[in-house]
């Protein structure tokens, strides 16, 4: 099937837009090149495409970017209080002079750049391998554009267990900032890491973080995305998994014009498992858009799907997942939940969960919800001196714990908690 023409002049013009990078090593151009060539051929998003129907790219892609003026608010950061390793990006430009020393036990990290300017690296492995990867069925292609443009970023193989997660923290300074930042992380056998991110990082940002979890490896992902309303955000996260491996990503959203966020995950070896989840809550000119892919190509794994969305005043919440069980993924466990919590008449909640499934020994479902409040419950609350704002938020929380519960640090999910609360009292009805 052809291309339509607006497909493909929209890929020319995000190509030109960005600068080609310079002074790298031959594979890394390569891949560049390849990425790029993946954009031009198969064109930018457009609302007519599949898995965009439910969302509009046109702020994602249009040139200049539409401005977003930052935030200001006077809370502690989040993840202040863990012991971490602090990286911080301002603009989507790195930043030594607000970081940490780079260097951690247990775990290599370089700038990306660094990386890609070197002739035999382990990066080679990686970058753009796992987003290229995850362009089959499904074109992804402002990941495309992010292999093939963004420069910022880091290379982190972990060949241990550190004593502290690292932590990438995103600030947004300029209202017109127009971001792009690839990360790759490698877990090699029986390490385990624990990767946090926070903050708004841009008026318009494009991240694609790619992750190969060797077998006994465990990577752990708990991310929250800024509190800046009128930012716009696209995100892909590619996953491949080894033999006994663990994956866990969790996202907290609040706020935000338009957030797009692709998780694909791979099972390549047995025993596997993966966990994907996400909380967001939102209001008024809200777009929230999670939209994953699992496939099992391996015997007796396990993954699951957990997306919670409030939302209120017009806001819409988007989730598309599918589980693909190949078919000598025998023994398959794969389980999705998506639900919507409505808090008024004017909110939408679109759902389109997918199974397909070619071998005969697995248990999946999925399931997908919408209503509002139970009133039954919250006359009960109040029927005990609660306030209906009160209740109400006790009920907005138990509602989403079942997505922060799966956080494996309980110290990481209380922190989550706790802010949740605080946002919604502070905008308490």
């Amino acid at each position: 099937m052809a291309v339509p023409a607006l497909k493909l002049d929209g890929a020319q013009t995000l190509l030109a837009a960005a600068p080609e990078p310079s002074g790298e090593a031959s594979w890394a151009r390569s891949v560049r090149q390849a990425a790029a060539r993946r954009l031009a051929e198969r064109g930018a998003p457009v609302r007519r495409d599949e898995y965009w129907r439910y969302t509009d790219p046109q702020s994602l892609t249009c040139q200049p970017p539409v401005a977003a003026a930052p935030f200001e608010n006077d809370e502690a950061p989040l993840f202040g209080g863990a012991d971490r390793l602090k990286l911080v990006f301002v603009d989507g430009v790195f930043s030594r002079e607000l970081s940490d020393p780079v260097e951690l036990e247990g775990i290599e990290i370089q700038p990306l750049s660094e990386a890609l300017s070197t002739d035999i690296h382990w990066a080679r492995e990686l970058f753009g391998v796992l987003e290229a990867r995850g362009q089959t069925p499904v074109d992804r292609p402002m990941a495309a554009l992010n292999t093939a443009r963004a420069t910022e970023g880091f290379a982190i193989r972990v060949h241990g267990r550190p004593g502290k997660p690292v932590n990438f923290v995103y600030l947004h300074e300029d209202a017109l900032s127009d971001a792009m930042v690839h990360n790759i992380v490698r877990v090699e056998a029986g390490a385990d890491f624990t990767l946090l991110e926070n903050g708004p990082a841009a008026a318009r940002f494009n991240k694609v973080l790619e992750v190969d979890v060797a077998d006994d490896g465990a990577f752990h992902h708990v991310r929250a995305q800024g509190r800046d309303h009128e930012r716009r955000a696209v995100t892909g996260t590619f996953a491949r998994l080894g033999a006994r491996s663990t994956f866990k990503s969790f996202t907290l959203t609040v706020n935000g014009r338009l957030t797009r966020n692709e998780c694909v995950v791979e099972f390549t070896g047995d025993d596997g498992i993966a966990h994907v989840a996400g909380a967001c809550v939102g209001e008024g000119d809200f777009r929230h858009d999670d939209t994953v892919f699992v496939t099992h190509d391996a015997v007796n794994c396990e993954s699951r799907q957990v997306f919670k969305k409030v939302l209120r005043s017009g806001a819409m919440g988007i989730f598309q997942g599918k589980i693909l069980v190949k078919p000598d993924a025998q023994k398959t466990d794969g389980y999705q939940i998506s639900q919507g919590l409505l808090l008024d008449d004017d909110s939408q909640f679109l759902a389109k969960p997918e199974l397909e499934i070619y071998a005969d020994d697995v248990a999946c479902s999925h399931g997908s919800t919408c209503g509002a409040v139970d009133e039954t419950l919250l006359f009960y609350l109040r029927s005990r001196g609660v306030s209906r704002g009160e209740a109400e938020e006790l009920l907005v929380l138990a509602f989403l714990d079942e997505a922060i519960a799966e956080i494996e640090d309980p110290a990481l999910a209380d922190d989550i908690r706790a802010r949740l609360a605080a946002w919604l009292a502070r905008r308490r009805r």
